[in-house]
């Protein structure tokens, strides 16, 4: 049975890959991305399976009406998909304010804002599913990538009391973590810092020269995280979490069991801080 999707950020990387994959399987799909001649050919490939729509998700008045629009377009909606965002690469003191406030425009209040927007449609159509392009990044955490995870963890933390609050409703939510790819989003539009000198020899300039050197080649195919997204609806509830990629299951499986390990060094301490029992 065909879906009808609504997908952000549909100009490139995943959103794109997946957009494509849907259309050539005969699904609907509502498409919104800041330059809506990117999809012209696509458009002209799939007629009416496409619709399209311009957006910038850090523009909170323009989010409500593009999803609006869509539920009154198309009547009706089965998964939304939160994609857009970027990464910004740079130490903490390396970013400007500018950057900073970008990156969590896009990335956290734009996500919260596309699903505010449609909570109220999923309501009244019964329910519908939500996936959040999340990261391998909103589990574990690398040097240079500091605001990038601070979105990532950010985002997580939302749907996990998101996903608690809607499910009585029929809404379900899963948050995609997917490993590092090779896709446009983290070689072509990764926003970076001016680096400082004083990080050449950390582990800063380390990940900077190794990102120079062309040294890094994925294992994760993007082509398949975008067909586990799709086949995710054949399950229900939904899972929770999508963690896609060798690289994510390791570096993840290790900084779970690592914190998982620092938390039960501690169990005593933490089981101390109660009141006293009263005898």
């Amino acid at each position: 049975m065909t879906k009808t999707w609504f997908i952000t950020g549909t100009s490139s990387g995943f959103g794109r890959i997946l957009t494509e994959k849907l259309l050539e399987r005969g699904d609907r799909v509502a498409a919104t991305l800041r330059r809506p001649e990117a999809l012209n050919e696509l458009k002209k490939t799939f007629g009416d399976l496409l619709w399209i729509e311009a957006l910038d998700v850090t523009d909170t008045a323009a989010v409500r009406h593009c999803v609006d629009k869509a539920f009154a377009d198309l009547g009706h909606i089965d998964v939304i998909v939160n994609n857009a965002g970027y990464a910004l690469f740079g130490a903490a003191e390396e970013l400007t304010d500018d950057q900073i406030r970008r990156q969590i425009d896009t990335n956290i209040i734009g996500s919260i804002q596309v699903t505010r927007a449609a909570l109220p449609h999923l309501r009244a159509q019964g329910g519908g599913r939500s996936m959040q392009l999340s990261s391998m990044g909103g589990q574990i955490s690398l040097p240079a990538l500091s605001l990038y995870h601070t979105t990532k963890w950010a985002i997580e933390g939302f749907f996990e009391s998101v996903i608690q609050e809607v499910e009585s409703f029929g809404i379900e939510v899963t948050l995609v973590e997917p490993a590092g790819a090779r896709t446009n989003f983290a070689y072509g539009s990764m926003d970076n810092a001016v680096r400082m000198d004083v990080y050449t020899d950390t582990k800063v300039g380390e990940f900077r020269k190794a990102r120079a050197a062309g040294d890094y080649h994925p294992a994760l195919d993007p082509d398949k995280v975008a067909l586990a997204m799709m086949a995710s609806l054949r399950t229900s509830p939904a899972p929770k979490r999508l963690t896609l990629g060798s690289d994510a299951y390791k570096l993840v499986h290790a900084g779970l069991s690592k914190r998982l390990g620092a938390l039960e060094a501690q169990r005593d301490i933490a089981l101390s801080a109660d009141y006293d029992p009263v005898r």
